[in-house]
């Protein structure tokens, strides 16, 4: 691998919560890596929702989906800058682990509930899940993953938050930044869900091609592939609409980023720390990102149908939080806990759920 002198490092790597001795076979991000992939959060990914639940069809993106595409552009990336694509891909494949069921549904009906107990966020139940939800090891809670994937999968924290998780909160309070590899993920993601998002309002037909030729983005590029195959069908033209668009994205990150890294002088992961946001896109492709959202925010998030799936979550998670306070004993919680703990841990019990057992345990509990 060969590594610029501003990547991150695993035999620098600020290290475990617990010791352990190193691997003869594997450098310490593939071993972050490799617990991510074998743990059963990640493995719960698969039947949990991006946007259409579940059961709206087989073809359509779950969390698991889209962690593996952003790993795989965060590598590529990784690699063209010089960068440690193993680190990449162990934060790209961890940062969803804390989503609930019904995706970005479920986590605010169990933000609502959670409230007066601190609220509910995912990055913070995701590094939850990596550092003590995982019960795997004998040793040790968690999978006691190194310092630099666990500050990767922390996107954001708030001040409060962040001085109860020690070391790895602390950029958040002396405003540094993270790693390379961690910034790229961020970039990584946006651009999987919001052309990926695309396609699946495209295959489920809540999406024309006729509504996005109003992103002028994705008009401007749809009639180059025209162009270029006149015979082709709307399908078609959509799937290489959307990897050119992808491509043009990735290729503008990478040129920008070196253009930064270049232009600020970094030459060491502590000049990383130290300096502004490195990894970015052009102003012009920031401001096609930003339509690109724009238009799946009112086109399909707000579409009727996909609202409809927003209501009955967060009728399923107000149900099953309040049913689950009142009678913890049906999911084996001591009653003896504070109201603070039992919160807690209800909540971490329904984040974990997948979008099918939170169905069947909301027939099961709450419509007896």
């Amino acid at each position: 691998m060969n590594l610029k002198p501003f990547a991150a490092d695993p035999q620098k790597s600020f290290g475990r919560q617990f010791k352990e001795a190193p691997s003869t076979l594997r450098n310490d991000f593939q071993r972050d890596r490799d617990r991510i992939i074998h743990s059963g959060a990640f493995r719960r990914l698969e039947y949990k929702t991006q946007v259409f639940v579940n059961h709206e069809g087989d073809m359509f993106r779950t969390r698991l989906t889209h962690s593996l595409e952003v790993a795989q552009i965060a590598r590529g990336i990784s690699r063209t800058l010089g960068l440690h694509e193993d680190l990449a891909e162990a934060v790209s494949l961890a940062h969803d682990l804390g989503h609930t069921p019904f995706g970005h549904a479920g986590q605010t009906a169990l933000n609502q509930c959670m409230k007066e107990y601190g609220g509910f966020e995912h990055n913070l139940q995701s590094l939850r899940i990596v550092d003590v939800l995982e019960n795997d090891y004998v040793d040790f809670k968690g999978l006691n993953l190194t310092f630099e994937t666990r500050e990767g999968i922390l996107k954001h924290c708030s001040n409060k938050n962040a001085r109860k998780l020690g070391e790895v909160g602390e950029r958040f309070i002396q405003k540094t930044q993270p790693s390379l590899e961690a910034q790229l993920v961020n970039f990584a993601d946006e651009i999987a869900y919001n052309h990926h998002d695309i396609d699946d309002g495209f295959r489920s037909g809540l999406l024309t091609f006729d509504q996005l030729q109003a992103v002028p983005f994705f008009k401007e590029i749809a009639l180059k592939v025209k162009s270029d195959s006149p015979s082709i069908n709307d399908r078609q033209c959509m799937r290489a609409t959307i990897r050119r668009m992808m491509n043009i994205f990735v290729m503008d990150l990478c040129h920008e980023s070196q253009l930064r890294i270049d232009k600020k002088n970094v030459n060491t992961i502590d000049d990383v720390r130290n300096e502004g946001t490195i990894i970015a896109l052009s102003t012009d492709l920031t401001k096609k990102q930003q339509s690109l959202k724009q238009f799946l925010r009112e086109a399909l998030y707000l579409h009727p149908r996909v609202q409809a799936m927003t209501d009955n979550a967060h009728e399923v998670i107000n149900a099953l939080f309040k049913k689950l306070m009142q009678k913890p004993a049906l999911i084996n919680i001591d009653e003896k806990h504070s109201q603070h703990d039992l919160a807690q841990l209800v909540s971490d019990y329904i984040a974990g759920m997948t979008d099918r057992f939170a169905l069947q345990t909301f027939k099961k509990l709450c419509q007896d």
